[in-house]
């Protein structure tokens, strides 16, 4: 695993900001418009005005949302609404979420940390394709803020004792922050003092990147930037949420695949209805759910057999949406819901539905060389953005 060290944070001040319920917001990349204005409308002060700032995505223009995100993050600062760490020091995090009846029903824990930066394919391993938009739009943020505003978040095969143990005393006390989001998953923070060994303790282990491909890339970019003219600094590392799946369970959600364009494949074997395909599709068995509009536009469903290694999206496209769909002929969704609903509107020629999987089936798919597509893996809860920043400055 590359270094980790404790790291000086920038945090909300609730007795300024307000509570931190209404400052908070899930990563950028997972917010539409919509949600967008509903969270800048949350508080003058909610980290979507950062992260996702109103104005132009040309970042010379004078209007340029950067400008305005760098502008808005002093102004914090220099108010109060920011406050600096006076010690530097780690955050062990937890994520917790119940049943339709209010049972508990899981939960993730893990530490924050300043994670060294190094090229991938050494203990930083990847698994998905990025796209040059979502990495041009990160890095003129990260330029104009010298901010690492939202964390990136990796596992590491574990299991380590010593970290599962001092999560457990931590998360024993009264938090820093706590809060329940939009999708009723409960965020609690505590801080860590920086003596802990906790690099030693994830020293011995690879990191897969589980969220936050396209914020990483752009870290390495702005890195090179700032050593051509400044040499080391901050900027050498980026924050990292590190979740040890040997201790925790971490769900990974699928993102369905919506055809917009062209022809679908027949179907291996008819469903009756969107609950009974859903219950079909399987990872391991490599069965893939599919809507299509039949010549009537009704909805039809059936099942896709794809046998090979988990996970099947890799697959899935291999054989068949790669040719059938390439380009901007595919969009994305979490929700199966919307993916039948684009269909059955006619916004949607096909609609793929992919199961969950599991880390280690995407560690399995990398150590033998394989990149799945972009868009993959849904790692499910996400860590909340504007909990704590990382200056990089």
């Amino acid at each position: 695993m590359p270094r980790v060290a404790p790291f000086v944070g920038l945090r909300y001040d609730p007795a300024v900001a307000g509570a931190i319920a209404h400052l908070t917001a899930p990563p950028y990349d997972v917010i539409s418009e919509p949600h967008r204005d509903g969270f800048h409308a949350a508080s003058p002060y909610n980290v979507a005005h950062l992260d996702l700032a109103a104005g132009s995505l040309d970042p010379d223009h004078e209007e340029s949302r950067y400008v305005r995100a760098a502008a808005l993050l002093a102004a914090w600062e220099h108010d109060g609404v920011l406050r600096t760490d006076a010690t530097p020091g780690y955050d062990a995090y937890e994520m917790s979420w119940t049943d339709d009846a209010g049972v508990p029903a899981g939960r993730i824990r893990g530490v924050f940390v300043a994670l060294a930066l190094e090229p991938w394919g050494g203990s930083v391993i990847p698994h998905e394709e990025t796209m040059q938009g979502p990495i041009e739009d990160r890095l003129a943020l990260l330029r104009a803020t010298r901010t690492h505003l939202s964390p990136i978040y990796g596992t590491v095969a574990g299991p380590s004792g010593p970290l599962a143990a001092l999560l457990d005393r931590t998360c024993e006390g009264e938090p820093l922050f706590d809060l329940v989001d939009e999708e009723a998953v409960r965020h609690r923070l505590w801080r860590i003092p920086g003596d802990e060994r906790v690099d030693d303790w994830l020293a011995p282990y690879d990191l897969l990147i589980a969220d936050g491909h396209h914020r990483y890339t752009t870290a390495l970019a702005y890195r090179d930037e700032r050593h051509a003219d400044d040499g080391p600094g901050a900027w050498d590392t980026i924050l990292t949420l590190v979740v040890d799946t040997g201790t925790q369970h971490v769900p990974v959600l699928p993102y369905h695949r919506v055809q917009v364009a062209g022809r679908p494949p027949s179907f291996d074997e008819a469903a009756p209805d969107l609950a009974r395909v859903l219950a079909r599709v399987d990872d391991a068995a490599g069965r893939v759910g599919v809507i299509e509009r039949d010549p009537t536009g009704a909805a039809s469903f059936g099942v896709l057999n794809l046998p090979g290694a988990p996970p099947v999206v890799r697959t899935l496209h291999e054989r068949i949406l790669d040719r059938a769909a390439p380009g901007d002929a595919l969009r994305f969704t979490h929700s199966a819901s919307d993916a039948e609903h684009a269909v059955r509107s006619g916004d949607a020629v096909a609609a793929y539905l992919l199961p969950p999987t599991t880390p280690g089936d995407v560690l399995a798919a990398i150590e033998r060389g394989e990149r799945l597509p972009r868009k993959s893996t849904f790692f499910w809860p996400k860590p909340r953005t504007g909990l704590v920043f990382m200056p990089v400055r």
